[in-house]
């Protein structure tokens, strides 16, 4: 069910997270969202973080919007995206313990970056059956909707990465665990589609990095992790728009491979999902996938990212509208969505950096449309009249 993007071509949205406001400092930590919000120090520093997310993506002219991820603590790596989740489900242990010093196969030593945020994995222990909890996406999702009149799309980390997150002395099998954790999700998103949410995105399932790290839990492959997929959002594309975003991983904005990766191996795995549309990180990684993409994902929209989450460098508009072009030759403008390969919040990117290069993505797409002979988005960011700069001078 097409809600956000529907009768839109080329819209534009960014995949989630935004720098936090460095005067955001109100911390959630355990405590329920909606406890949280009982405080007013919370509460306005929280809105008012949401409230600048929503106006710089408004600014610059984008069709599609987030909170942000405005509901995250500001953790090392951004590794709240993986610990809110933990400690806000039913089932875990009150007290964090630190978890595996390995990601996906990857071990990264003592003076490498990415250790901090192998250090920073502190996760309460499962101890009984896993539920849905206080994970109140619903209300997270109001908050932001209320703050603007266009559409707010909603993530939520899928069930396998928070699976092989967690230490476990409940569940016997690692697999009986993913799909625990994905019944419970299941639970927790339909609430949210209720709620009235146009977009949820399932982020980051492991389907395409099974060539890369090796099967889940060296059991499940490709297929097996569409199954997971699909039991986690089973019954939310009759009651909302549904992603599916992949990228390559940004942990502190750092790539997690040493080499580019292809998504090409797992194209017809991901087309199985049950999804309206698929994220490709297509601007850092580059368009070589773009072909391919075109020719398996027939039936989806598919949604390329423009704009580089790893690099502090702004892409020029005409950048940009050259890689939506090379996309046009394989994807019909119908179904394509233009985006950012993944969030550009995740501890390593300014709040200004992240506003120009949503702004970048607006006017190369504006470039674009104009060609197509389609209207193209306002871009108040990029106002000439609102310069400050003298225009002439006698």
């Amino acid at each position: 069910m097409f809600k956000a993007s529907a009768g839109k071509t080329l819209p534009t949205s960014i995949i989630g997270s935004l720098p936090r406001p460095s005067w955001y400092t109100a911390v959630l930590g355990a405590r329920t969202f909606l406890e949280a919000m009982v405080n007013a120090r919370y509460r306005e520093q929280y809105e008012d973080a949401v409230s600048v997310h929503l106006r710089a993506q408004e600014t610059a002219g984008l069709d599609i919007c987030t909170d942000g991820d405005a509901h995250y603590d500001d953790e090392v790596g951004g590794m709240s995206w993986q610990g809110y989740p933990l400690r806000h489900m039913a089932g875990f242990d009150a007290v964090a313990e630190p978890g595996t010093y390995n990601v996906g196969g990857v071990a990264f030593a003592r003076g490498h970056i990415l250790h901090d945020y192998l250090e920073a994995r502190v996760f309460p222990r499962i101890v009984g059956p896993v539920g849905p909890g206080n994970l109140q996406y619903a209300a997270m999702w109001k908050v932001a909707q209320r703050l603007t009149t266009k559409p707010v799309k909603f993530g939520s980390i899928m069930p396998e990465l928070l699976a092989a997150a967690a230490s476990d002395s409940y569940y016997r099998d690692p697999v009986e665990r993913v799909m625990a954790l994905s019944d419970a999700l299941n639970a927790e998103l339909h609430a949210l589609a209720d709620a009235g949410c146009p977009v949820i995105q399932m982020e980051e399932p492991q389907i395409h990095m099974v060539p890369a790290r090796g099967k889940a839990f060296g059991r499940l492959d490709a297929q097996a992790l569409v199954a997971v997929f699909n039991a986690t959002v089973k019954g939310l594309r009759a009651k909302t728009e549904v992603w599916c975003h992949t990228c390559w991983g940004n942990p502190s904005q750092q790539r997690m491979f040493r080499e580019v990766q292809s998504y090409q191996p797992t194209l017809a795995a991901l087309n199985a999902v049950d999804a309206d549309a698929l994220t490709f990180e297509t601007c850092s990684s580059g368009p070589g996938d773009l072909q391919a993409i075109g020719q398996v994902i027939t039936d989806k929209k598919i949604v390329i990212g423009v704009i580089d989450h790893h690099t502090l460098q702004v892409e020029r508009p005409d950048e940009v509208a050259a890689l939506i072009r090379q996309a046009l030759k394989h994807i019909p403008p119908e179904r394509l969505i233009i985006s950012s390969d993944c969030g550009m919040g995740r501890e390593g990117m300014s709040r200004r950096h992240a506003a120009y290069k949503m702004v970048a993505m607006v006017l190369g797409t504006n470039i674009v449309r104009k060609e197509l002979g389609l209207p193209e988005a306002p871009c108040l960011a990029a106002d000439p009249r609102y310069s400050l700069t003298l225009t002439s001078q006698k």
